[in-house]
């Protein structure tokens, strides 16, 4: 039925279209009922709404999106006959007595039959309970007056009592200028609100369509917990044709768009409408708090994990072997560089379910060269970060050989803190020949970005794992590596620079590398017995992505053993022992 009614209502794709023909002589072409039929306002070919609809919106032919109806998106989103709407109706009032306000409401409410810009409500996506809010950008562009405030902040301080997350569809032209001051508060008012939910451990999953500008943006739109852009969204503070105004020049291509956004590091994903239910449903999924590792999910690993050996007949087999040391330093170090060798995503795809990348540090940029998300291990929600280097030249570039950069640092800390906010345990994959020493890694504080992980990883109250899996170069290395525990593969090495580096500064000469190597201490077996790492994990011969299939058993197994041995220690007791460890060095 509402899909019936959104087709004679969606009054976004151009209506002026018609497919009738004229006349040809005495002959006349079949015509096409008036409706049927609409002219895309992007790209100007003709459409069958029929498509539209089915098609989420998005035009079939061009795939531009058309905005759609906070009522339309609701039955998108959330499973049948499940939603249930809070504060429909608000009673309107004028703070500024602004002339003509009352009437311009009036007519909006008349036009899309709401009582204000913004539809607020409990419902469930794919089977998960959650609080939702969706902007109508029919209504006065959906701009923040004290009614989307107020609904805004109600459905919050609700959904953080009745400890379920929240989603907000952000629509809007930002503050609502007839209402003055008293809209700028809401931004105040909003944010306060989500900073409360936040503190109790709830998730806030904000979701930006097009339009997110103004005083949304510089709220309750920026503030999620996971940030999800529409393609092509337009996404900004101040709008396109203010800045050109104002600086001067024509802005880039895709400027202020959601893809832009993306690289430069403020949302986390952009998600097509097609697949937002599904991504959404699977976001709650992993936030489910009775898997979390404070709250029964060790044990639920435990059995997941003793089921799937019985279905398999038996159980996974380590590597043979412990502590190698048959090779000379410098081979593991030629070893741990191998262009071959399984990267941070090969381990990340073998060892864990339901992986899902987030991008971005929140401040300047994505850096390739960190990749990190939430994934489950054994049905247990985890928070996974690796060191990522590229298989071919193109990836190498684009990750910049595995050298993060500040961002790259903060977005890893980003994921970090968001973890303990959740109660995720976190395992971080390390493989870097050390941080990223270009001018601009300078200029946006490389070493203020590594300082503060190691603060802040001090003392954070979830379970941390390190493992380095290749090289571990450095300050570059230790930013991703103050953890309960850290292990080494058997060629993997961890160093205070490089044996070149060492050479180059101690004997004035690289060439004295192999030598430097094997003084340093850094091969996995010199570092176990210094009891500087907990774990060595053995590795097959020539080890590959073909060939890793032993080593990922051998580590999944440990792994297991890790988390039990954890089990039952509070958020300061895990602080605590992390810090011993480092206080004992």
């Amino acid at each position: 039925m509402l899909k019936g009614m959104f087709k004679k209502t969606y009054t976004l794709i151009d209506t002026r279209y018609s497919s009738s023909k004229t006349d040809r002589g005495a002959e006349k072409e079949p015509s096409i009922p008036e409706g049927l039929w609409r002219k895309c306002n992007k790209c100007g070919q003709p459409i069958y709404v029929e498509d539209v609809v089915d098609n989420h919106y998005v035009c079939p032919k061009c795939g531009g999106y058309f905005r759609v109806h906070a009522y339309r998106r609701i039955e998108m989103l959330i499973d049948e006959g499940t939603f249930e709407e809070w504060d429909k109706e608000m009673p309107f009032s004028n703070p500024l007595d602004f002339p003509g306000y009352e009437k311009k409401v009036l007519a909006a409410k008349e036009k899309t039959r709401l009582n204000e810009a913004i539809v607020t409500g409990k419902g469930k996506i794919c089977g998960y309970p959650a609080v939702v809010g969706v902007c109508d950008a029919r209504f006065l562009m959906s701009s923040m007056g004290h009614i989307v405030g107020e609904k805004i902040t109600r459905a919050v301080e609700r959904a953080t009592k009745e400890q379920l997350p929240v989603i907000i569809f952000a629509a809007s032209g930002g503050a609502r200028m007839q209402e003055g001051i008293v809209s700028l508060m809401q931004m105040a008012k909003t944010s306060a609100a989500l900073k409360r939910h936040h503190e109790a451990g709830q998730l806030f999953i904000s979701v930006l369509t097009d339009p997110t500008t103004g005083g949304v943006t510089a709220s309750f739109a920026m503030l999620g917990d996971i940030i999800i852009a529409e393609p092509k969204a337009l996404i900004g503070f101040a709008g396109p044709r203010v800045i050109e105004q104002t600086i001067g020049q024509k802005l880039p291509e895709g400027f202020q768009r959601a893809e832009f956004l993306l690289e430069h590091g403020f949302v986390d994903m952009v998600v097509e409408r097609k697949d937002q239910k599904q991504v959404i449903g699977q976001i709650l999924k992993l936030h489910r708090k009775e898997d979390g590792f404070f709250t029964g999910g060790v044990a639920k690993m435990q059995e997941k994990a003793a089921l799937s050996e019985r279905e398999d007949g038996e159980g996974k087999e380590p590597l043979p072997g412990g502590p190698a040391g048959a090779k000379s330093a410098w081979d593991t170090v030629l070893i741990s560089r191998k262009a071959g060798r399984p990267t941070a995503a090969d381990y990340i795809g073998q060892l864990f379910d339901d992986f899902m990348e987030f991008h971005g540090d929140r401040y300047f940029k994505d850096d390739g060269a960190i990749m990190g998300g939430i994934a489950t291990f054994h049905g247990m929600p985890v928070t996974v970060i690796g060191q990522v280097k590229g298989k071919n030249t193109k990836e190498n570039i684009r990750r910049n050989f595995g050298m993060p950069s500040p961002d790259g640092y903060r977005k890893a800390l980003r994921l970090m803190e968001q973890a303990e906010a959740f109660g995720r345990p976190i395992i971080c994959f390390v493989d870097t020949p050390g941080a990223f020493c270009g001018l601009e890694a300078e200029e946006r504080g490389q070493g203020e970005a590594i300082a503060r992980n190691l603060f802040a990883m001090s003392s954070l109250k979830v379970p941390i794992l390190s493992v380095v899996i290749g090289e571990g170069g450095s300050g570059g290395a230790l930013a991703m590596a103050v953890a309960n525990e850290v292990w080494m593969l058997e060629h993997g090495i961890y160093s205070i620079l490089s044996p070149e580096g060492f050479a180059s500064i101690l004997w004035k000469d690289s060439k004295k590398a192999p030598d430097a190597a094997r003084v340093m201490k850094i091969t996995a077996a010199d570092l176990y017995q210094m009891g500087l790492i907990e774990k060595v994990i053995p590795e097959a011969e020539n080890l590959s992505p073909e060939t890793m299939s032993g080593t990922v058993s051998y580590m999944e197994k440990a792994i297991e053993g890790f988390f039990k041995g954890l089990e039952g220690m509070s958020g300061s007791q895990l602080a605590e022992r992390r810090y011993e460890r480092f206080r004992n060095m």
